[in-house]
């Protein structure tokens, strides 16, 4: 196989879904899942599986499930470019090729007449494609014919394993390779992508009902005409995306035309498709997108699977969803790489929604991050996230690291509120170290009422260790170092009346049975921390 464009040789990670497939199957499992999100190029995964999987099946064929026309000819179109050799036959309708063929792509529909499937022979290995939908009875006979619960190995692909009625887990036994749309953003093979905000005055989403754990279409599609969203949403596509082709997502047809007619009227040219749509008028709307005439298609819900127009960069969410894998399938249609296309925009139909958890741009990725500035890319927002977390994880190492060297020590070391670890050298004298912010080096500081704060004479910051024993030094030379101690015999004896009291009057919580030592602590605490706050000269100066 020489090493073109049109032969689609695998990608990395493409590769890894195959190897995971192969090494899977020959465990003890046979029906095995790969998700891949929408641009991964899942077809380009199965085609080279096939090719690489026939020479080992002894003149056994390949059998690829779909249930869609699109998405057909698609798959019989990818195997024959990856193996031009290999005689690909398409079994749908009027269609009947699966005699000397090597592989047979099918409708689930055709299949589902028992006739036209025990008509296939000789098959070795079932491709289902947008795998997700094969918990539906149909599905689960045609599988169980061809030998799927007979150990025949049998591979699922889809951008979401998700399905609102349950059951996917009676078909695929292991999900044995994922990829996260971030993953592919990083490694250049998504664009980047924006998110934006509509909202729709008067859209009430708390009003819709769920069901099979998503809302409703029809009632979101009434809330969303009733609102008169589409004039909001076509006017928030001129101001924010007026010169990108689009997509939008709709509940139901009658918001899918509705949208058409107010791009269209807002001088966007726009036009809807639908899943019962005449298949001549719905092909010549797809063309005149490709051509440019129609620069937005709106659709109800036809468009999240199979759909390749990698120009289009623009997507609109007027179809909310509690579905993360749905939202994924939708704005993932904008995400293709194409020539010129510097990244995506995805403009997300909001409503007021307090009982609803709405999936959100956020959900493309599985990593946890939080995006509050529109204006920042996924990539942008993931790479804040991690940058926030490296600190928070570099600061617990610190705080670890000092919890550690500081208890360890003989010396008491006591922490004030902001943090600033200190020795009491007296009733009103400490030693302390503050923090230099552009290392993890220190200061050396002392405090008394008579010279307020100052440093040595050589004033320079140290590594901790150096800092902390350099103060332990002059700690123990103090005239006061039993106060210094940790192990001195007062410390264990029960707190003093006039410990309890002083206590009493600050406002200082005392657990019940503290020590003197440990009310010792306390006030000292209390009153290097009231100290500190009171200084107007910065510490570390």
């Amino acid at each position: 196989m020489s090493d073109t464009p049109e032969t689609f040789t695998p990608r990395p990670y493409q590769a890894e879904a195959i190897k995971a497939l192969i090494s899977g199957w020959n465990g003890d499992r046979n029906r095995l899942a790969v998700v891949l999100p929408t641009g991964a190029g899942k077809t380009v995964v199965f085609a080279n599986l096939i090719s690489e999987l026939l020479p080992q099946l002894g003149g056994l064929r390949a059998l690829v499930i779909a249930h869609r026309e699109e998405l057909i000819e698609q798959a019989a179109a990818k195997v024959r470019a990856v193996r031009p050799d290999l005689r690909v036959g398409v079994v749908k309708a009027e269609r009947d090729e699966h005699q000397d063929v090597d592989v047979i792509v099918a409708s689930i529909q055709t299949l589902a007449v028992e006739r036209r499937r025990k008509a296939i022979r000789d098959i070795g290995v079932v491709i289902v494609d947008e795998c997700h939908h094969a918990a539906a009875r149909s599905y689960m006979t045609v599988l169980e014919h061809f030998g799927a619960w007979r150990g025949l190995p049998v591979a699922g692909f889809t951008a979401t394993m998700t399905r609102t009625d349950g059951g996917l887990a009676d078909v695929w036994e292991d999900v044995v390779f994922t990829l996260d749309i971030l993953e592919m953003i990083e490694d250049g093979y998504l664009c980047d992508v924006r998110g934006k905000r509509v909202t729709v005055p008067g859209l009430d989403l708390d009003s819709v009902k769920s069901r099979a754990g998503d809302l409703q279409e029809g009632q979101l599609g009434q809330a969303l005409d009733d609102s008169g969203a589409a004039e909001v949403v076509a006017e928030a596509y001129r101001l924010h995306a007026g010169d990108r082709p689009g997509v939008v997502f709709t509940p139901t047809v009658a918001t899918a035309q509705a949208m058409a007619e107010s791009f269209t009227a807002a001088g966007i040219p726009a036009a809807a498709i639908w899943g019962d749509m005449p298949r001549d008028d719905r092909s010549a709307t797809l063309a005149a997108y490709r051509a440019g005439d129609v620069q937005v298609l709106s659709n109800c819900m036809v468009l999240t699977e199979g759909f390749d127009a990698p120009w289009t960069s623009c997507a609109v969410i007027a179809r909310p969803t509690k579905s993360a894998g749905l939202y994924c399938q939708m704005a993932g249609r904008a995400l293709r790489l194409w020539e010129g296309k510097k990244d995506a925009l995805i403009l997300d139909v909001m409503g007021a929604s307090t009982r609803h958890k709405l999936a959100s741009i956020v959900d493309l990725t599985g990593r946890d991050i939080l995006m509050e500035d529109e204006d920042q890319t996924l990539r942008e927002a993931v790479r804040e996230a991690e940058e926030k977390a490296q600190r928070r994880l570099d600061l617990s190492r610190i705080q670890v690291e000092e919890i550690d060297l500081f208890h360890g020590s003989t010396v008491r070391w006591l922490k004030t509120e902001s943090g600033v670890w200190f020795i009491p050298t007296g009733d009103t004298s400490y030693v302390f170290l503050v923090r230099n912010p552009a290392d993890r080096t220190y200061w050396l500081r002392r405090y008394d009422t008579a010279h307020g704060i100052v440093g040595p004479r050589r004033d320079v910051p140290l590594p901790l260790a150096e800092a902390k024993a350099w103060l332990e030094q002059q700690a123990r030379a103090s005239s006061s170092r039993w106060l210094a101690t940790r192990s001195a015999a007062w410390r264990h004896k029960p707190a003093s009346v006039k410990q309890l009291n002083f206590c009493r009057l600050k406002g200082i919580q005392v657990p019940h049975g503290s020590t003197a030592g440990e009310v010792s602590d306390l006030q000292a605490i209390h009153q290097f921390t009231t100290i500190l706050r009171r200084l107007s000269a910065p510490v570390a100066a």
